[in-house]
């Protein structure tokens, strides 16, 4: 269902809809017991749910294709990440309440970790706290660059956003970011010939930011132990997703929906936020997230809630990790059934295996439990067990309407 035909069909109501995100949920079996994350973990209250919903996977953009976040999410939320997609630096400045303006360009940073001839080892930096994140933002916001205004903003732990603003700047300049240790930072290049301007701004930065956080004395003051003689492992930064803030329809207008977002990590605040819903504060915790989405259920009639830790488990290829996370998500199951919502989507946006510990392009898991779904053979919350779902195997974008329509929100088309 594209954007026009959503706004003709969706229609105004109260049932509530809540879509709940583990992130980089699917995985691949252990090379040793041939079992998924899913299948190893404890999981009783997802299975029991899987029993009583319609189940399936979704695949976030296209068969083969490995999706970013962004369009992951997108795709959850109802926007066709083919024609809604934005780069990284507009959702971190989004997740953190930035001042965008129509003249900025905006790109998400790492401070990294590179050896002695220049390589990667770790692109982020182990994770630095993000205190030591703010005060090595605050060494980079002393470079100048001519023409125009430059911000350098903490995220969290080793994420930042670097903003240009002026006239005549352009989003079309390659990330530095190669996305994988044992390799250099790539060149800031222009992907367009109205680029090159703004990739010399940006090669400039590059170049002086790393002068000084190869400084012993900025990474000993930024770390706190500058008196152990320790400094941060923060020594160079990647920078990619250079991009425009957009003008997307919100959610509110094309699907009738009050919608409400709540998750702990800026990105997907900022995602949530590029499409009208409401982000409201998250604790870092599962319960206080679940608390504050208890807090406004008479507010909302949607509600994205956001967990993040499956997919960093995944991606730093820990296998037990994630499937603990799994079970700390099974823990907090009945709270979400508590709520009363008349549609409850558990979804990923991508799966993050720790065995290939990065994103993949594999279907990622996805239940839908409503009064009116059939329930189908599925007899438990695993990728063998969702083979045998009624959903099969389906665009992500086709999620919220399949959603709507259970919940009474969607009016018939045609005659």
């Amino acid at each position: 269902m594209d954007i026009d035909l959503a706004r003709q069909l969706s229609q105004d109501g109260e049932s509530k809809i809540l879509l709940f995100v583990m992130d980089g949920l699917g995985g691949l079996p252990h090379l040793k017991t041939g079992r998924t994350e899913l299948e190893s973990a404890d999981i009783p209250h997802l299975d029991r749910l899987a029993r009583e919903s319609a189940c399936g996977f979704t695949v976030p953009v296209a068969p083969g294709v490995t999706p970013g976040s962004g369009p992951g999410h997108l795709a959850l939320f109802g926007y066709d990440p083919f024609k809604y997609n934005i780069g990284r630096g507009v959702l971190e400045a989004a997740g953190i309440d930035f001042d965008l303006r129509p003249q900025d360009v905006a790109a998400r940073g790492n401070f990294c970790t590179v050896d002695g001839k220049g390589v990667v080892t770790d692109r982020r930096a182990g994770r630095i706290t993000t205190e030591t994140c703010g005060e090595l933002c605050a060494a980079l916001r002393q470079i100048r660059l001519d023409g125009v205004e430059l911000f350098v903003e903490p995220v969290r732990e080793h994420r930042f956003v670097f903003v240009l603003r002026g006239d005549d700047l352009s989003e079309a300049v390659a990330d530095t970011d190669p996305q994988r240790e044992g390799a250099e930072p790539l060149e800031p290049g222009a992907t367009a010939p109205e680029g090159k301007a703004t990739a010399r701004l940006v090669a400039r930065f590059v170049d002086e930011a790393k002068r000084i956080l190869a400084d012993p004395s900025t990474r000993s003051a930024s770390s706190g132990q500058a008196s152990s003689g320790q400094a941060s492992p923060a020594n160079m930064l990647l920078l990619r997703g250079f991009a425009r803030r957009p003008d997307w329809p919100s959610m509110s207008e094309v699907f009738k929906l009050r919608p409400a977002a709540v998750a702990h990590y800026p990105m997907y605040r900022g995602l949530a936020k590029l499409v009208g819903m409401e982000a409201l504060p998250a604790g870092p915790g599962l319960d206080d997230s679940i608390a504050t989405v208890r807090e406004n259920w008479g507010r909302f009639d949607y509600f994205f809630l956001h967990y993040k830790h499956t997919d960093s488990a995944g991606e730093d290829g820990d296998f037990e990790r994630k499937v603990a996370k799994l079970e700390e998500v099974d823990a907090a199951i009945p709270s979400l059934l508590e709520l009363g919502p008349d549609v409850l989507m558990v979804a990923g946006d991508h799966s993050t295996p720790a065995a290939l510990a990065a994103h993949s392009w594999h279907p990622v898991p996805f239940l839908m439990r409503a009064p009116w779904t059939r329930a189908d053979p599925c007899t438990a919350f695993n990728e063998p067990a969702l083979l045998q779902g009624s959903l099969g195997t389906f665009p992500a974008v086709e999620a919220l309407p399949l959603a709507m329509a259970h919940a009474g929100r969607l009016t018939k088309y045609g005659a």
